[in-house]
């Protein structure tokens, strides 16, 4: 089963529309891409999933007599000596019993992502972001005026990546009205207004800076990449 679909065809055609009027007046070159998720997260779950274990064995060590009496009361046993060795065994079972349970727990998606630190979320799109641009945009052109936008919808993140010409004369922070422009429409459940927006806005700074000549030629496809 495959990744569902974010955009119809009509938001694909809006994307790619806006892509190429922005490019109508400047030399750079937009690469758009929309994506559900940045990461699988595998560590963050095996991360929380041996926290709790590891509590679990930290509150039988502070509370032994509390869990075997618990025990011999739900089996019906009667004044029994409890050897080391059980101890150690009813441990390391409630610790892989709570180690399992937590990971099975985050296979619900909203649980998963609401426990992964924000910074690790905005790390890990911006890691993909990177590999998507030097795939797709960076060296991609003749100028090296390519730029790459990138929404992971998961994380509710976006990065706007620019190559080397651009990033020589367009500071990270210039695309700031760009990013909140996108993001009002998203966070609204726009998803197509918000990249056009973000695209007319990244559109305006790239004719500013490199204004298209009569001999520019398209070189990175126009339509939306949705993974």
């Amino acid at each position: 089963m495959g990744t569902p679909l974010h955009l119809d065809e009509d938001g694909h055609r809006k994307v790619s529309e806006a892509v190429a009027a922005a490019e109508e007046h400047t030399a750079g070159e937009i690469v758009t891409v929309l994506a559900e998720q940045s990461d699988g997260y595998a560590d963050v779950v095996l991360a929380w999933a041996a926290t709790v274990a590891f509590a679990a064995l930290t509150v039988i060590t502070l509370f032994p007599d509390f869990y075997t009496g618990l025990v011999d009361h739900v089996v019906g046993r009667w004044s029994h000596e409890w050897s080391m060795r059980e101890v150690l065994t009813l441990a390391l079972g409630v610790a892989v019993i709570k180690f399992i349970a937590m990971a099975l727990l985050q296979l619900w998606r909203p649980l998963k992502f609401f426990l992964v630190p924000g910074r690790i979320k905005t790390a890990r799109v911006h890691e993909r972001a990177m590999a998507l641009f030097k795939v797709g945009a960076e060296r991609r052109t003749r100028g090296r005026t390519g730029i790459l936008i990138y929404l992971s919808m998961k994380e509710h993140r976006a990065e706007i990546l620019g190559d080397a010409a651009i990033a020589a004369k367009v500071p990270p922070e210039t695309w700031g009205q760009a990013m909140a422009d996108m993001l009002e429409h998203i966070g609204s459940g726009h998803i197509a207004d918000g990249m056009v927006a973000g695209i007319r806005d990244v559109g305006m700074i790239l004719a500013e800076h490199f204004p298209r000549a009569e001999d520019d030629v398209n070189e990175l496809p126009d339509r939306l990449i949705e993974l």
